[in-house]
């Protein structure tokens, strides 16, 4: 299978250039675990997929409690649903815990005392779903006078706390995030033996991303290249094997739907979307012009036009508008550009608001550098 092929695949896998699915949480099921470290963009990403099309409409799933946003796979935020929290994060959290000790042993969160004693107070102050955020923790444990203090302490102990399992995200308030504990806003579901688990997870991922590569999968995950080998060789022919330029690769041939008619030639991707971040190695090629090609940036998210990387994108959401400014490479075609400006006028559509563009020149100015 060559690159292109890859890439169109996976647009369809991931629901971006075929039908949507019916909602923002199902959009979640589909991707298993979606990175959200930036809220407001992975929200955008789930209503590329997804018929959920205003940001008000997936903030009321969310804070519905249809797919929650917690840490898990990795040391950083992701959407994942209600019913699939537990048995992931019991697969996966032993490996990400044991990456993290040694930070944790610089903020002294080792002690097995001073870490119990953190827990429990934050189950004491969200039991009964108060529905409180780390800044409204904060103050109440330094109003109880506890030895964790606000700032990276504070923080790595409700990072601990979510890997554990025992809170995740409650309702917005506002624009914050807010925790609520696990017990009390997801079922209870039966443990998973590991084996069980590790080849669901595995199956899940390459139906939802696939085709993709073990490394992909490992990157994903946090697992090992020797777990995810013996759960596709478990696996057998549920997944196809695939070449793409000489690494094998897995997908589901019966989890590619058909390119819908009228499909997007443009996309504006958000920051840590799915079908940029799984793949660090058979991605979007970049233009040989295009205006910043060498690295990411947190802030500039990229822009794909009929397969190829072309631009970069970022906005900036005002009361009533949302500006956003595209940096492309001078090779695009005017048609090119128009298409780019219709992807710009969906982000506008989603967040209710009217858009103000521009295409301006040259390289942006990147964060660190």
């Amino acid at each position: 299978m060559d690159p292109p092929r890859v890439l169109s695949d996976r647009l369809a896998t991931q629901r971006l250039s075929s039908a949507p699915v019916a909602s923002a949480a199902d959009a979640v099921r589909l991707l298993t675990c979606v990175q959200s470290q930036e809220r407001d963009h992975a929200f955008f990403s789930l209503a590329m997929r997804s018929t959920s099309a205003t940001y008000a409409a997936l903030r009321a799933e969310h804070d519905a409690g249809a797919f929650l946003r917690t840490h898990i796979l990795r040391p950083t935020w992701h959407f994942v649903a209600p019913e699939d929290l537990r048995w992931i994060l019991e697969l996966t959290s032993p490996r990400v815990l044991s990456g993290m000790a040694g930070r944790h042993r610089q903020l002294g969160l080792d002690d097995p005392r001073r870490l119990g004693d953190g827990l429990e107070l934050v189950a004491e102050l969200l039991q009964d779903k108060p529905f409180r955020t780390r800044h409204e923790i904060g103050a109440a444990f330094n109003e109880r006078g506890s030895s964790i203090t606000a700032g990276q302490e504070l923080g790595h102990l409700l990072l601990v706390a979510e890997l554990r399992g025992l809170i995740c995200s409650g309702p917005m308030s506002g624009v914050h995030h807010t925790y609520a504990l696990v017990d009390e806003v997801v079922a209870p579901a039966p443990a998973r033996e590991r084996d069980a688990a590790l080849r669901e997870l595995v199956r899940r991922f390459f139906v939802g991303h696939g085709p993709a590569s073990v490394k992909d999968f490992t990157r994903w995950s946090s697992l090992t290249g020797a777990d995810t080998k013996a759960a596709l060789a478990d696996l057998g022919d549920d997944l196809e094997q695939v070449e793409v330029s000489g690494v094998p690769h897995w997908r589901d041939p019966a989890a590619v739907p058909r390119r819908r008619r009228g499909a997007p030639a443009a996309y504006l991707l958000p920051v840590y979307d799915e079908v940029i971040l799984t793949y660090p190695q058979v991605t979007f090629p970049a233009a040989p012009d295009h205006p910043f090609a060498e690295r990411p940036d947190p802030f500039w998210a990229r822009v794909v036009l009929d397969g190829v990387n072309v631009g970069l994108w970022k906005r900036t959401v005002t009361s009533d508008v949302v500006e956003v400014d595209v940096r492309l490479a001078p090779s695009v075609s005017p048609r090119g550009r128009e298409q780019v400006r219709i992807a710009a006028q969906r982000l506008a559509g989603f967040l209710g608001r009217d858009l103000s563009y521009a295409e301006n020149e040259g390289r942006p100015h990147l964060w660190r550098g």
